[in-house]
């Protein structure tokens, strides 16, 4: 699987370790985001993401932030991307399972480390459930 992965710098420490996982895992990695701790606007490294999985040059995405939200507010002005910011496993599985996430956006200041790589492997293991969800999905675009 192809996966692009964006952060600032509070989410710079969790991506590398993110980044060995998903290669160990045998997934090639784009990388967007920062690779220092020197502060950044997270705007700048999760638009690359939000338009990578938006054309289909990747399968899907993980951006980080501090607290999450800003990633997810930024990536989820494109169309077709629904970014799902998840901080525990419950959600993580219903963002798949009922809304089709294609972008998963962590707080790397409340989760971590060891919580987001399991987020990441979650996110990736567990499929759309379609069906009634299915419907829902499509009435998101405007």
């Amino acid at each position: 699987m192809k996966i692009a992965i964006g952060n600032d710098h509070a989410g710079t420490k969790y991506k590398f370790a993110i980044m060995e996982m998903l290669k160990n895992m045998g997934h090639q990695i784009v990388n967007f985001g920062t690779d220092t701790n020197d502060s950044v606007d997270y705007p700048d490294h999760i638009h690359p993401v939000a338009e990578a999985v938006e054309s289909g040059r990747v399968d899907t995405g993980i951006i980080l932030c501090g607290s999450g939200n800003g990633a997810a507010i930024t990536a989820n002005k494109h169309q077709g991307i629904r970014a799902a910011l998840c901080w525990n496993k419950e959600l993580v599985v219903l963002a798949r399972q009922h809304n089709d996430a294609n972008i998963l956006s962590l707080p790397a200041r409340f989760i971590s480390e060891n919580q987001a790589m399991d987020y990441v492997k979650t996110f990736l293991e567990t499929g759309f459930e379609g069906g009634r969800h299915l419907n829902r999905i499509k009435k998101i675009p405007v």
